[in-house]
């Protein structure tokens, strides 16, 4: 049985969960507050699940789930997470994170910043533009008209196409935009952030971003 890790276990990284185990993966879920207080959650999931500390949650995925505040980013388990694929779901914003000069400038972007950390994982942008409700509400079959779509970023490209794939089989159409540096595309007040979309429509909200520094 395929395991997700989960490095952080909240409206985001909780959700997730429950969509691996709904489509038969095992999980192991983490958060900075230790495994004790991820007891209700476990029991909610079943023997499929487990809690544990973020470095365990590292070792234990055949893929792992970043789910965290930026600041957190420092402490993650870089040796466990080697050569792992590694989902970034995470967001900036400065109200939260502080100020950030190379987000706040654009010359990068988080998910490329997530890579420089993790220099020897597979980093994959994805999950980051949907609301955790949603991630278990608006899934559909493969071929639903209307479906809608998320977006899958990375520099690895089979990575790319992995996640993708999990894309798929928790209910949505996967939009795969490239290399990390693209992720720019569908971060926060961009046209598709949050916003449902078919795969179409997300496209075209993709196609009409901005940088902030161009607004």
């Amino acid at each position: 049985m395929t395991t997700i890790g989960l490095i952080g276990s909240g409206h985001i990284g909780s959700q997730l969960a429950r969509l691996a185990v709904a489509h038969g993966y095992s999980v192991v879920l983490s958060n900075s507050r230790g495994p004790e207080t991820l007891s209700d959650l476990v029991a909610e999931l079943g023997p499929q699940a487990r809690a544990a500390t973020p470095a365990e949650a590292a070792a234990a995925g055949d893929l792992v789930v970043v789910t965290v505040p930026l600041a957190a980013e420092a402490t993650l388990p870089v040796a466990e997470l080697a050569g792992k694929i590694v989902i970034d779901t995470d967001n900036y914003y400065p109200q939260r994170d502080g100020n950030i000069p190379e987000l706040d400038d654009e010359s990068t972007t988080v998910a490329e910043r997530l890579q420089a950390v993790l220099p020897t994982s597979k980093v994959v942008k994805a999950f980051n533009h949907i609301g955790a409700a949603a991630l278990t509400t608006e899934g559909q079959a493969a071929g639903t008209p209307g479906r809608r779509a998320l977006v899958v970023a990375g520099d690895d490209a089979e990575a790319r196409d992995r996640v993708a794939a999990l894309i798929d089989q928790f209910g949505f159409d996967a939009v795969d935009i490239g290399p990390l540096a693209e992720g720019w595309r569908i971060q926060r007040d961009t046209p598709g952030y949050v916003t449902r979309f078919d795969a179409d429509g997300l496209r075209e909200a993709l196609a009409a971003a901005k940088r902030y520094r161009d607004m």
